[in-house]
Protein backbone atom coordinates (compact mmCIF):
# COMPACT_ATOMS: atom_id res chain seq x y z
CA UNK A 1 0.00 0.00 0.00
CA UNK A 2 1.52 3.30 -1.05
CA UNK A 3 1.99 6.05 1.50
CA UNK A 4 -0.62 8.22 -0.18
CA UNK A 5 -3.25 5.50 -0.63
CA UNK A 6 -6.56 6.01 1.16
CA UNK A 7 -9.79 4.01 0.98
CA UNK A 8 -13.38 4.86 1.84
CA UNK A 9 -15.56 2.03 3.14
CA UNK A 10 -19.30 2.48 2.76
CA UNK A 11 -22.24 0.12 2.57
CA UNK A 12 -25.60 -0.67 1.10
CA UNK A 13 -27.20 -0.37 4.54
CA UNK A 14 -26.43 0.00 8.22
CA UNK A 15 -25.33 -2.82 10.53
CA UNK A 16 -23.99 -4.99 7.72
CA UNK A 17 -20.44 -5.42 8.99
CA UNK A 18 -18.58 -2.38 7.64
CA UNK A 19 -16.72 -1.85 10.89
CA UNK A 20 -15.47 -5.43 11.11
CA UNK A 21 -14.45 -5.27 7.44
CA UNK A 22 -12.69 -1.94 8.03
CA UNK A 23 -10.84 -3.43 10.99
CA UNK A 24 -9.74 -6.40 8.92
CA UNK A 25 -8.61 -4.20 6.04
CA UNK A 26 -6.74 -1.72 8.24
CA UNK A 27 -5.03 -4.60 10.02
CA UNK A 28 -4.01 -6.33 6.80
CA UNK A 29 -2.66 -3.12 5.28
CA UNK A 30 -1.13 -1.66 8.43
CA UNK A 31 -3.22 1.45 7.82
CA UNK A 32 -4.75 3.92 10.22
CA UNK A 33 -8.53 4.02 10.73
CA UNK A 34 -10.79 7.06 10.69
CA UNK A 35 -14.53 7.41 11.17
CA UNK A 36 -15.25 11.14 10.58
CA UNK A 37 -18.68 11.10 12.25
CA UNK A 38 -19.65 8.65 14.98
CA UNK A 39 -23.34 8.52 15.88
CA UNK A 40 -24.01 6.20 18.78
CA UNK A 41 -21.77 4.65 21.40
CA UNK A 42 -19.73 2.53 21.93
CA UNK A 43 -17.72 4.02 19.09
CA UNK A 44 -16.72 1.98 16.07
CA UNK A 45 -13.17 3.29 16.44
CA UNK A 46 -12.92 1.50 19.79
CA UNK A 47 -14.03 -1.74 18.14
CA UNK A 48 -11.46 -1.33 15.36
CA UNK A 49 -8.68 -0.53 17.84
CA UNK A 50 -9.47 -3.75 19.71
CA UNK A 51 -9.83 -5.95 16.62
CA UNK A 52 -6.98 -4.57 14.50
CA UNK A 53 -4.58 -2.89 16.92
CA UNK A 54 -4.07 -0.02 14.47
CA UNK A 55 -3.75 3.70 15.07
CA UNK A 56 -7.15 5.41 15.22
CA UNK A 57 -7.59 8.98 14.02
CA UNK A 58 -10.08 10.78 16.32
CA UNK A 59 -13.55 11.52 14.98
CA UNK A 60 -14.42 15.07 14.00
CA UNK A 61 -17.84 14.51 15.58
CA UNK A 62 -18.61 11.93 18.27
CA UNK A 63 -22.37 11.95 18.91
CA UNK A 64 -24.30 10.04 21.55
CA UNK A 65 -27.51 9.11 19.73
CA UNK A 66 -27.53 6.04 17.47
CA UNK A 67 -29.33 7.68 14.57
CA UNK A 68 -28.68 9.42 11.29
CA UNK A 69 -25.79 11.86 11.86
CA UNK A 70 -27.93 14.91 11.10
CA UNK A 71 -30.47 13.83 13.72
CA UNK A 72 -27.87 12.82 16.29
CA UNK A 73 -26.16 16.19 15.88
CA UNK A 74 -29.45 18.09 16.20
CA UNK A 75 -30.17 16.29 19.48
CA UNK A 76 -26.96 17.83 20.87
CA UNK A 77 -27.56 21.25 19.35
CA UNK A 78 -24.78 20.74 16.82
CA UNK A 79 -24.70 21.26 13.08
CA UNK A 80 -22.18 19.09 11.25
CA UNK A 81 -19.93 21.09 8.93
CA UNK A 82 -19.18 18.84 5.93
CA UNK A 83 -16.30 21.13 4.93
CA UNK A 84 -14.55 20.16 8.19
CA UNK A 85 -14.38 16.53 7.07
CA UNK A 86 -11.03 16.22 5.31
CA UNK A 87 -9.24 12.86 5.02
CA UNK A 88 -5.94 12.51 6.87
CA UNK A 89 -2.81 11.57 4.98
CA UNK A 90 -2.64 7.92 4.01
CA UNK A 91 -2.44 5.08 4.38
CA UNK A 92 -5.85 5.15 6.02
CA UNK A 93 -9.16 3.29 5.95
CA UNK A 94 -12.08 5.71 6.26
CA UNK A 95 -15.47 4.36 7.33
CA UNK A 96 -18.71 6.16 6.58
CA UNK A 97 -21.90 5.91 8.63
CA UNK A 98 -24.71 3.64 7.48
CA UNK A 99 -25.27 3.71 3.73
CA UNK A 100 -24.21 6.11 1.02
CA UNK A 101 -27.26 8.35 1.25
CA UNK A 102 -27.13 8.98 4.99
CA UNK A 103 -27.62 12.72 5.65
CA UNK A 104 -24.94 14.61 7.54
CA UNK A 105 -27.06 17.75 7.41
CA UNK A 106 -30.50 18.43 5.90
CA UNK A 107 -28.64 19.52 2.75
CA UNK A 108 -25.64 17.18 2.52
CA UNK A 109 -25.45 13.41 2.19
CA UNK A 110 -22.38 11.34 3.00
CA UNK A 111 -22.06 10.48 -0.69
CA UNK A 112 -21.69 14.21 -1.43
CA UNK A 113 -18.60 14.27 0.78
CA UNK A 114 -17.26 11.12 -0.88
CA UNK A 115 -17.73 12.81 -4.27
CA UNK A 116 -15.65 15.77 -3.07
CA UNK A 117 -12.88 13.50 -1.79
CA UNK A 118 -12.70 11.37 -4.97
CA UNK A 119 -10.98 8.57 -3.03
CA UNK A 120 -11.36 4.90 -4.04
CA UNK A 121 -14.53 3.51 -2.46
CA UNK A 122 -15.14 -0.05 -1.29
CA UNK A 123 -18.81 -0.95 -1.12
CA UNK A 124 -19.78 -3.48 1.56
CA UNK A 125 -22.86 -5.53 0.71
CA UNK A 126 -24.52 -8.19 2.78
CA UNK A 127 -25.39 -11.46 1.08
CA UNK A 128 -28.94 -11.81 2.42
CA UNK A 129 -32.14 -11.52 0.38
CA UNK A 130 -32.54 -8.07 -1.15
CA UNK A 131 -28.86 -7.46 -1.68
CA UNK A 132 -29.06 -7.42 -5.49
CA UNK A 133 -31.35 -4.39 -5.62
CA UNK A 134 -29.63 -2.51 -2.80
CA UNK A 135 -26.16 -3.11 -4.17
CA UNK A 136 -26.87 -2.26 -7.81
CA UNK A 137 -28.63 0.96 -6.75
CA UNK A 138 -25.59 1.84 -4.63
CA UNK A 139 -23.19 1.11 -7.50
CA UNK A 140 -25.25 3.36 -9.77
CA UNK A 141 -25.26 6.16 -7.19
CA UNK A 142 -21.47 5.97 -6.77
CA UNK A 143 -20.79 6.02 -10.49
CA UNK A 144 -23.24 8.85 -11.18
CA UNK A 145 -21.07 11.03 -8.94
CA UNK A 146 -17.78 9.98 -10.54
CA UNK A 147 -16.53 8.35 -7.34
CA UNK A 148 -13.88 5.71 -8.13
CA UNK A 149 -15.31 2.32 -7.13
CA UNK A 150 -12.60 -0.16 -6.19
CA UNK A 151 -15.01 -3.08 -5.80
CA UNK A 152 -17.52 -4.86 -3.60
CA UNK A 153 -16.80 -6.71 -0.37
CA UNK A 154 -19.59 -9.13 0.41
CA UNK A 155 -20.35 -9.87 4.05
CA UNK A 156 -22.22 -12.89 5.40
CA UNK A 157 -22.95 -16.45 4.35
CA UNK A 158 -22.10 -17.45 0.79
CA UNK A 159 -24.69 -16.57 -1.86
CA UNK A 160 -22.78 -17.25 -5.05
CA UNK A 161 -25.60 -16.50 -7.49
CA UNK A 162 -26.32 -13.09 -5.95
CA UNK A 163 -22.63 -12.22 -5.83
CA UNK A 164 -22.19 -13.31 -9.46
CA UNK A 165 -25.14 -11.37 -10.87
CA UNK A 166 -24.23 -8.21 -8.94
CA UNK A 167 -20.68 -8.17 -10.23
CA UNK A 168 -21.75 -8.99 -13.78
CA UNK A 169 -24.60 -6.49 -14.10
CA UNK A 170 -22.78 -3.84 -12.09
CA UNK A 171 -19.51 -4.46 -13.97
CA UNK A 172 -17.69 -4.21 -10.66
CA UNK A 173 -14.87 -6.21 -9.10
CA UNK A 174 -15.66 -8.77 -6.41
CA UNK A 175 -13.01 -8.19 -3.76
CA UNK A 176 -14.04 -11.16 -1.63
CA UNK A 177 -16.50 -12.22 1.05
CA UNK A 178 -16.09 -11.88 4.80
CA UNK A 179 -18.06 -14.62 6.56
CA UNK A 180 -19.63 -14.29 9.98
CA UNK A 181 -16.86 -14.89 12.54
CA UNK A 182 -17.94 -16.35 15.87
CA UNK A 183 -16.39 -15.77 18.27
CA UNK A 184 -14.98 -12.56 16.83
CA UNK A 185 -11.44 -11.93 18.03
CA UNK A 186 -8.49 -10.00 16.63
CA UNK A 187 -6.62 -13.18 15.78
CA UNK A 188 -9.56 -14.87 14.08
CA UNK A 189 -10.41 -11.75 12.08
CA UNK A 190 -6.84 -11.40 10.82
CA UNK A 191 -6.69 -15.07 9.85
CA UNK A 192 -10.03 -15.15 8.06
CA UNK A 193 -9.42 -11.83 6.32
CA UNK A 194 -6.08 -13.00 4.94
CA UNK A 195 -7.79 -16.06 3.46
CA UNK A 196 -10.77 -14.28 1.94
CA UNK A 197 -9.17 -11.10 0.55
CA UNK A 198 -6.07 -10.53 -1.57
CA UNK A 199 -3.72 -7.84 -0.36
CA UNK A 200 -2.76 -7.10 -3.96
CA UNK A 201 -6.30 -5.87 -4.67
CA UNK A 202 -5.66 -2.98 -2.27
CA UNK A 203 -2.11 -2.13 -3.33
Amino acid sequence: MSQGMRYVVSGTDTNIGKTVFSAGLAGMLGARYWKPVQAGLPADSDVVAELAGVEVVPEVYRLQLAASPHQAAAEEGITIDPAALNPPAGPVVIEGAGGLMVPLTPDTLYIDVFARWKLPLILCARTRLGTINHTLLSVEAVRSRDIPLLGIAFIGEANLESEKIITEIGKVKRLGRLPVIEPLTAGRLAGVFAKTFERADFA
